[in-house]
């Protein structure tokens, strides 16, 4: 903004085209110059609306020194040039009406709009009220950043200014109403959201917005109840679902306390249960021990009569066992002299029974001996016969000497052919061993290749895979493929492999070698376009490289260090060395050592060769084209990867060669092996025909001589057995007269011993009979015993029972008096005391209505000590069964029951406010949002209407994703500038900058008749529009603003089109700045009125 140093620099441009309100004989625009002390309240006009503007002071600011406007009640037009302080007025009235400093996006303190150079500025804003004007001033203190806030010239706070404004319905922070130039875009980038709260507030009823402030409260409120009522409903779920999982710990617990609690009281009836059940035993032990004690008394006396009876039985039956013991000694002597006799009688018997068997061994003895006779006698003749018809066997001799010598000759040929096959046992072995060595040998040389393929697999894993399909498909081929070159090239010296690998590329060293195109179409075919391998492959070429001489020989180079040529360092297949001398030209490139580089440029000089490498470097030297001159250049040698493993092709070839020689030996060793076993099968078959035959021979010479033995033999064994002879009828008869003589001593015997029979039967009599008297006796005695010693038992029994009782008696006495004690110990009661009245209650209920089984008294409890102690294990054991509970537990249940009943009485009130609101949300609703539906339609209609106008399209609406919130309602605008588009939402970014401020202030122009503000401010709305849309809209706005009962309007804009239409209604406002102009104080609207007429009445006559 351009500005003066001088004073007078800043202008107080007051042009009007309407009678100021003070001066009302004006009828043509008239100058108005006002002075830097503030006026009083205007007094109230006709045409303005309350609250519009009617005087604006400012001095010291921004642009202005003092200047002072006075704006109609209608369209104010305020025109100027940039700079000149246009938009200072605009600020003015922001900052004046107690608006923000940031809301003018110039400065966010209020001390940088006083002009520069000046410690205080002021803006005075009078605005019209029926009542009285309202005239408010604001004294800027830039030192302190602070403001000064008077109204009617009294000190006020700013909170009572924005009050007082608000009341008149002025909102100096809404864009609807009041746009200031730097806000100008922001207007589309409002939200919808924002449109609608800025368009409730410049338009709308005042509890329009209200309305909606509260529909807003009352949805978040609404929410959170909502979430509230959720969550506790979800906690109170919660709460339940864990109280029903404890519930039956909780009802275990209290079943386990009601089993203790009758255990209990079962244990504390116990005692008396026994002492009862001792005292009653104690009765019947005591009348018991009495009845005993007759029984004992009764048994005593019935003893006497007894003992007298069994000493007489005693007495006699001594007697009787003297008699039976002399019986039984004459019975033993007679039956021993019966003994003795049979033993004699048995003598006898035993006697004659030898003497038969003596007889009946001799005559089998002569049986035996005549059968083996007759027997020596058969084999004699049979001998005999045999010998008969031997033949003469005097000529077997020569033939037994010829078959000796053929089996001698056969030995030895037997011999030379084992030997043989030793021999060849032993050259297997060995070629074997040689075999083994040479396959180990050839082993090496393939780890080394395998090496050399692990990696190309590693490192170029497709061209690995590729040489794997070539293995499996060379028959497809019509010439031989060579594999990739790094494998087919074999380094004499690993050590020099580094040249080589920096001569040839790796895309090379990793191509397959062709003899044929056709081959390697068939192969890339397959490879690359089948499989999707990234392989090379180049063709050898036709005439052979590989043998061609260098053009200078290796001796002319050695003075220079030069050792070799780059194509003798290694050994390749002829074709793949053909195509690396054509391409590559390794027969021409020589290998130094660290000499040829010290010695480098003479060599380069003297030489003339393209490439060489040293030790470690590789030099490259060209010839300039254009100089003449040459260019050597160098680098340092990379370390071999690939072609470090070395394998001696050649050798390998030869010990292939050898393995196949040792082969075709072993073959022929195996078949002599063969041949020789087979011959000496033969001679081992013969040898055994021979032998045979030969053994034949013996055992026909010998056998005449065998059996003449045999006969002589078996004579002498005849003669022997007919010499041993044996007369039977002899023994015979000797043998019957001795049995006959045994046989008269044997029967004397047997008369004896009957009578000896006879007198210890008749003893044997007697003695029975005299045990049976004493057996009597005994019976009889026994009986009387028997009785005794049963009265006697019965009687110690009884004297052991009456003890017995007795001292159970005098036990159960002290018992009863310690289960006594004892009871009422358990029970807590004295001696005179009885059973307490608790024991007789029933028992308690558990708490929170969880009752146990029916109440048990202790009365009603079992009677006797089985059935208590039976109920008491029973109880025990499932008392025992609730293992696990926890006392806790069962407070945090009924905690928890109370927090259930809390928690639920709290979402029961939670939901009766819930309901409240979302009656208070329907009141409101129907109150806020059918009116603004009436709003926005009437907009809508307006902005319809000015949209097609201009032949474009433009509707307003009222837009909601959800009708329940509330705060996402907006104001939607959409436009349509070109007939062949369809409508899009108004944003920053679809519409050009001139259609967006077109559709902004048709916008604005819809709200100006329904406006309820008092005044509108648009600050350079019109930058951007093309001169149709300028013009048209400037129609509009003229057309709108000076309508009867619109609010007062101000239209800032640095420029105009030409032949505007203008109505009487409009006040023009011009803005000059310069540095001649004139003083406020000398501004004189008439007398500038009256030149100019002078000079337009003397133009013609010039």
């Amino acid at each position: 903004m351009a500005t003066s140093n001088r004073k007078t620099s800043t202008p107080t441009p007051l042009a009007s085209k309407r009678a100021h309100p003070r001066d009302p004989s004006a009828e043509v625009p008239s100058k108005s110059s006002k002075s830097s002390a503030p006026p009083l309240p205007l007094p109230s006009s006709g045409p303005f609306v309350e609250g519009s503007i009617v005087r604006i002071a400012m001095e010291n600011f921004l642009t202005y020194d003092i200047c002072e406007v006075c704006p109609g009640p209608h369209l104010n037009m305020i025109i100027g040039a940039n700079g000149t302080g246009k938009s200072s007025i605009v600020c003015a009235i922001c900052l004046g009406l107690a608006g923000k400093p940031a809301f003018m996006g110039r400065a966010d303190k209020v001390g940088f709009f006083v002009k520069r150079g000046c410690s205080k500025g002021m803006v005075e804003i009078e605005l019209f009220r029926t009542s009285g004007n309202l005239i408010i001033t604001r004294e800027i203190d830039v030192a302190k950043n602070q403001s000064f806030w008077y109204i009617n010239k009294k000190s006020t706070t700013q909170k009572t200014v924005e009050e007082k404004v608000a009341a008149l319905n002025i909102q100096v922070g809404n864009l609807c109403q009041f746009l200031p130039q730097d806000k100008v875009g922001e207007f589309a980038k409002l939200s919808k959201i924002e449109l609608l709260e800025a368009t409730e507030k410049s338009i709308g009823p005042p509890e329009m917005h209200r309305y909606h402030c509260e529909l807003k409260n009352f949805r978040e409120k609404e929410k959170q109840l909502e979430t509230s009522c959720k969550e506790k409903t979800e906690y109170l779920e919660k709460m339940i679902q864990r109280n029903e999982r404890y519930k039956q710990d909780v009802e275990r617990f209290y079943e386990r306390k009601r089993h203790l609690d009758l255990i209990e009281m079962l244990e504390a009836k116990r005692p008396w249960v026994e002492y009862e059940n001792v005292r009653q035993e104690y009765e019947e032990v005591k009348l018991a021990r009495d009845r005993v004690k007759d029984e004992v008394r009764r048994l005593k006396d019935g003893q006497i009569p007894m003992t007298s009876r069994i000493q007489e039985i005693e007495n006699q039956r001594h007697t009787l066992e003297a008699r039976i013991k002399a019986k039984a000694t004459d019975i033993k002597e007679t039956s021993q002299k019966c003994k003795q006799k049979q033993d004699v009688i048995e003598k006898k018997d035993k006697h004659i029974e030898e003497l038969q068997q003596a007889l009946t061994v001799k005559q089998n003895e002569e049986h035996d001996r005549q059968r083996r006779i007759s027997n020596t006698r058969k084999m004699i003749e049979d001998l005999q016969n045999e010998l008969r018809t031997t033949e003469n066997c005097v000529n077997l001799q020569p033939q037994i000497d010829a078959i000796t010598n053929d089996l001698r000759r056969i030995q030895d040929e037997k011999a030379l052919c084992e030997s043989e096959i030793i021999d060849k046992h032993k050259e297997r072995e060995t070629l074997e061993k040689e075999k083994k060595s040479v396959n180990d040998q050839i082993t090496q040389f393939d780890n080394l290749m395998n090496q050399k393929e692990d990696k190309l697999r590693q490192r170029y894993r497709d061209t690995y895979d590729a040489v794997l399909w070539l293995r499996n498909n060379r028959d497809r081929f019509k010439q031989r493929v060579y594999e990739p070159i790094m494998l087919m090239i074999n380094m004499k010296d690993h050590k020099n492999a580094k040249y080589i690998e920096n001569h040839i590329p790796p895309n090379d060293l990793r191509a397959f070698v062709f003899e044929s195109q056709e081959d390697m179409e068939v192969f890339l075919k397959e490879v690359r376009d089948n499989k999707k391998l990234r392989v090379n492959a180049v063709i050898a070429p036709r005439s052979s490289y590989a043998d061609r001489a260098p053009s200078r020989p290796l001796s002319e180079l050695k003075q220079y260090g030069f050792f070799s040529y780059l194509r003798e360092l290694f050994d390749a297949p002829a074709p793949v060395m053909s195509y690396l001398c054509s391409q590559y030209h390794i027969h021409e490139v020589p290998v130094g050592t660290e000499r040829t580089r010290e010695r480098i440029e003479r060599v380069i000089q003297e030489t003339r060769l393209r490439q060489m490498y040293t030790a470690e470097e590789k030099y490259v030297v060209k010839t300039s084209f254009y100089s003449n001159k040459v260019i050597s250049s160098n680098t340092s040698l990379k370390g071999a990867q690939f072609l470090t493993v070395t394998v001696d092709l050649e050798q390998r070839r030869l010990l292939e060669e050898h393995l196949k020689e040792i082969h075709r030996k072993l073959q022929a060793v195996e078949s002599a092996l063969i041949a020789l076993r087979e011959t000496n099968k033969h001679l081992e078959h013969r040898d055994n025909e021979l032998r045979q035959k030969k053994k034949e021979l013996l055992e026909r010479k010998t056998k005449k001589r065998q059996l003449e033995q045999k006969i002589s033999s078996k004579l002498g064994s005849l003669k022997l057995m007919e010499q041993d002879t044996c007369n039977l009828e002899e023994e015979e008869r000797k043998a019957s007269t001795k049995i006959k003589e045994i046989n008269i001593q044997k029967a004397k015997l047997v008369t004896e011993l009957t009578n000896l029979i006879k007198i210890c039967t008749s003893l044997h009599i007697q003695k029975v009979d005299l045990i049976l008297q004493n057996t009597t006796v005994i019976s009889e005695k026994n009986k009387l015993e028997s009785d005794y010693m049963a009265a006697s038992s019965q009687l110690r029994l009884k004297e052991q029972h009456f003890i017995e009782l007795d001292e159970n008696r005098q036990r159960l006495l002290q018992k009863c008096k310690e289960l006594m004690r004892r009871a009422r110990q358990v029970c807590n009661l004295g001696a005179e005391q009885t059973i307490p009245q608790e024991y007789q209650t029933q028992v308690p209920t558990i708490p929170n209505g969880h009752n146990s089984s029916p109440p048990m008294a202790f009365q009603d409890l079992p009677n006797t000590l089985d059935e208590i102690d039976a109920l008491l294990t029973e109880e025990r054991s499932r008392a025992s069964c609730f293992t696990g509970l926890n006392p806790t537990v069962v407070a945090e249940y009924t905690k928890r029951e109370e927090e259930i009943e809390q928690l639920t009485e709290e979402l029961k009130i939670k939901k009766v406010e819930l309901d409240k609101y979302r009656e208070s949300i329907s009141q409101v609703k129907e109150r806020w949002l059918n009116p603004l539906k009436e709003l926005v339609e009437k907009i809508n209609e307006k902005f319809s209407n000015f949209f097609s106008s201009m032949q474009c399209a433009g509707e307003v609406d009222l837009h909601t994703e959800n009708e329940e919130d509330y705060d996402k309602y907006g104001i939607r605008i959409r436009v349509k500038f070109r007939s062949s588009t369809q409508l899009h939402e108004l944003t920053p970014h679809h519409q050009s900058g001139g259609e967006r401020s077109v559709s902004t202030m048709l916008y604005l122009m819809a709200l100006q008749e329904l406006n309820r503000c008092p005044f509108r401010v648009v600050d350079e709305i019109n930058q951007g529009m093309d001169p149709i849309n300028e013009r048209r809209v400037f129609e509009m706005v003229v057309n709108t603003a000076c309508k009867e009962n619109t609010s007062q309007y101000f239209f800032i804009t640095p420029k105009l089109l030409q032949n505007l239409p203008y109505s009487e209604k409009m006040t023009v406002l011009f803005v000059y700045n310069g540095p001649h102009m004139l003083e406020p104080n000398r501004w004189n609207l008439k007398a500038f009125q009256r030149r100019r007429r002078r000079i337009t009445f003397t133009q013609p006559s010039q």
